[in-house]
């Protein structure tokens, strides 16, 4: 964050960062001058547009009489098709009891006023687009909490189970909503992810930490096989997260699956910060995590180039470094592989709608009381993207149904949360994110702007079709922005659960496109159309990329930089991944 101190050293903000910050914990983070902004441009155009006001009042009365209609040919014998269908992916009326009066009625009621107001607030002529999602969105959370399956009085599966276990089901969920308030207030995880404990379930693949500085320690993975492919590979993953996302247990372990073929690879495990790394930059960030590391993996291999792989910020991150690379003449870099990560973010997704100046703004001030952005208020934002899926079901089944829904290790290692450096981050949200200086050619270096065109190494990148982080048609963009081949691979899933996608998963599907550097450009909906869908993981296609970027195979190198006492600081997964 910028210095705003005057030349005696008084914070003439001062007042307003404690304001914002106090309004923040009540607010989750989230601006409520960012949300009446956009709620004020919209209403203030519709109020204006009695064209739209006409078109909204028609509507009113076109599906009133044509629900009337319905309601009453459903009280006699016949059984009219329904007047509204959910949209794709809304499970909520599916069950058999829905499609019985009086819950018939009541959802379809319910979805054609979800389609009104979607059609309320959005096409308002004049209305800025961030202003008209901001909207949209709102009034979708709005919707949501007042669906008819939320209310124990009004969804027919759960009065059948109340029926049916005489209320026990809504003791156990009184029990259970208990239970889940009293661990977060005492700061435990939740219920169930204790049996997945990080070192003994989760990250267990043999290896040690070689190096730590004041922001990462850096693991060596033992070898598996008695020679190894000449290249090592570098993870970079996203400081957001725990790293061993791509390392949770063996039969989905992204690095054992490496390891096993021959590949030594190298990890990248960031420190949760705290207060003391409020005024960590994004260029700590680079100095410290993947240029410190290439640094120890180039003294184990000397003049043998690495590939490198860079996750979600991580590969951002990863980009920025190898650009000021190219630029310095640095060719340390075999190849560069980006998984969902963006470079352009002149379309970042759904998380667009938490990032405009007044946000960004606001949430400045409400890091500035902690010196970072805490977990909960980025897992809070996440929730609200997919409110239906993360929250409303969840209460439904664990305090409505009175069932407890399973835990699995990807559940255990999101809840796993990690806090980002108050520096960092503003910096990151108004560079990257408000700004998009890299693309534009203006984020700066030592100095310096870099250009993404630099750099010389092949590129492998993937995206995944569900992705609301970092969507697909964004990261798709490294085709128009480096000048090398590009590999790109679309595969099924989502953000997190797309990368952790084992070679024997039974579900997964991808697309692929390998582009010269002097190839045509090929739209993202031509490649989607075009590009055939193939069954199978995306894993195999990367090793296969990795193997055919690769010499020959020679004996593993030793634990640990050549010459460095001690040679090895402890065993995987190291102590940095084990901070709170």
């Amino acid at each position: 964050m910028s210095d705003n101190t005057t030349p005696g050293g008084r914070d003439p903000y001062l007042a307003d960062r404690l304001v914002h910050a106090l309004i923040g914990r009540w607010t989750g983070g989230i601006s409520p001058y960012a949300l009446a902004l956009a709620g004020s441009d919209w209403l203030l155009h519709l109020g204006g547009s009695p064209g739209k006001q006409n078109e909204l009042a028609e509507n009113i009365r076109h599906n009133s009489l044509r629900y009337a209609a319905w309601l009453a040919a459903t009280l006699g014998d016949s059984h009219p098709p329904p007047v509204i269908r959910p949209l794709p992916g809304d499970e909520r009326f599916s069950a058999e009891e829905w499609q019985r009066w009086p819950f018939l009625p009541a959802h379809q009621g319910f979805l054609l006023a979800e389609q009104w107001w979607r059609h309320a607030t959005t096409g308002v002529r004049g209305v800025t687009p961030h202003h008209e999602e901001v909207v949209s969105f709102m009034a979708r959370q709005l919707l949501d909490a007042f669906s008819p399956s939320n209310f124990p009085w009004s969804n027919p599966e759960v009065l059948r189970r109340t029926h049916d276990e005489a209320g026990l089901n809504l003791l156990r969920g009184f029990q259970n909503w208990q239970e889940d308030v009293w661990r977060r207030l005492s700061g435990q995880p939740p219920v169930g992810v204790d049996a997945y404990q990080t070192g003994r379930e989760l990250a267990i693949t043999p290896g040690s930490v070689i190096h730590r500085n004041q922001l990462m320690e850096l693991i060596q993975y033992a070898p598996a096989t008695r020679t190894v492919y000449r290249e090592p590979v570098l993870i970079v993953p996203s400081w957001i997260m725990k790293y061993y996302i791509l390392d949770l247990q063996p039969r989905n372990s992204l690095v054992r699956y490496l390891v096993e073929r021959g590949h030594t690879v190298y990890m990248i495990s960031w420190k949760n910060p705290g207060r003391s790394e409020r005024d960590m930059a994004m260029d700590d960030y680079r100095r410290l995590g993947p240029l410190d590391a290439l640094d120890q993996v180039a003294a184990i291999h000397p003049e043998v180039p690495v590939h490198a792989m860079g996750y979600c910020l991580g590969g951002t991150l990863l980009t920025i470094a190898a650009a000021a690379m190219a630029r310095e003449g640095d060719t340390r870099l075999g190849s560069m592989t980006l998984l969902a990560a963006q470079v352009d973010f002149s379309e970042p997704g759904e998380l667009d709608l938490f990032v405009d100046d007044s946000q960004v703004t606001f949430l400045e001030d409400v890091m500035w009381t902690d010196g970072y952005l805490d977990a909960d208020k980025m897992a809070g934002a996440f929730q609200l993207l997919r409110s239906q899926d993360l929250f409303w079901s969840r209460m439904l089944h664990d305090y409505l149904l009175g069932e407890r829904s399973p835990v699995f290790d990807l559940l255990a290692w999101n809840a796993d949360t990690t806090r980002m450096p108050a520096r960092m981050h503003g910096e990151y949200l108004r560079s990257l994110f408000l700004r998009n200086d890299l693309v534009e050619g203006r984020y700066e270096v030592d100095g310096q702007p870099i250009h993404v065109a630099d750099i010389q190494a092949p590129v492998f990148a993937m995206g995944t079709v569900k992705d609301h982080v970092a969507p697909w048609q964004s990261t798709y963009k490294i085709h128009r922005l480096v000048r090398t081949p590009v590999t790109y691979v679309l595969t099924s899933g989502g953000h997190n659960a797309g990368i952790v996608s084992p070679a024997d998963h039974p579900r997964r599907t991808h697309q692929l496109i390998a582009r010269e550097a002097s190839d045509p450009w090929v739209p993202p909906e031509r490649f989607r159309e075009q590009a055939p869908e193939q069954q199978g993981s995306w894993w195999p296609v990367w090793e296969d990329w990795l193997r055919r970027h690769s010499s020959r195979r020679q004996p593993p190198p030793a634990m640990g930089v050549p010459g460095r006492e001690p040679g090895v600081l402890e065993p995987a997964p190291g102590s940095y991944v084990l901070e709170r």
